[in-house]
């Protein structure tokens, strides 16, 4: 089981249902709320165990972004029309077993960087 928590430690979550799609986010969104690219992987939100004054904000029309209010850790991501949830591997104990799988939202990426992994890049 993936365990998990934010910096502070209020906030703390398990994955019952094994992660899918380990995979780097690098849209303005992501890159604004977390300092730098978001790492993240999913799964069913009814397999995700959540422990904690999870705040949440509705970052655009289609999503919501969850974060603990105390030590601003970014740590959930929901889309609303889906079922899914993501959650941060960093905020995952080590080790978790995950490797990423893909890039995303690499049309929106910073122009400080390059990805230069050899990991399929999706726009």
């Amino acid at each position: 089981m993936i365990r998990g928590a934010c910096l502070c430690g209020d906030i703390r979550f398990e994955a019952a249902a094994a992660p899918q799609g380990p995979s780097m986010c690098h849209c303005s969104q992501c890159r604004k709320q977390s300092g730098g690219v978001w790492a993240s992987a999913y799964v069913p939100e009814t397999e995700l165990i959540l422990h904690g004054p999870v705040s949440w904000y509705a970052a655009s029309a289609g999503a919501e972004r969850g974060f603990c209010a105390r030590c601003g850790s970014f740590l959930f991501w929901k889309a609303h029309d889906e079922d899914m949830i993501s959650f941060a591997l960093g905020a995952v104990e080590d080790p978790s077993g995950l490797k990423i799988e893909k890039h995303i939202f690499c049309a929106s990426k910073g122009d400080y960087y390059e990805i230069a992994d050899g990991l399929p890049q999706k726009p």
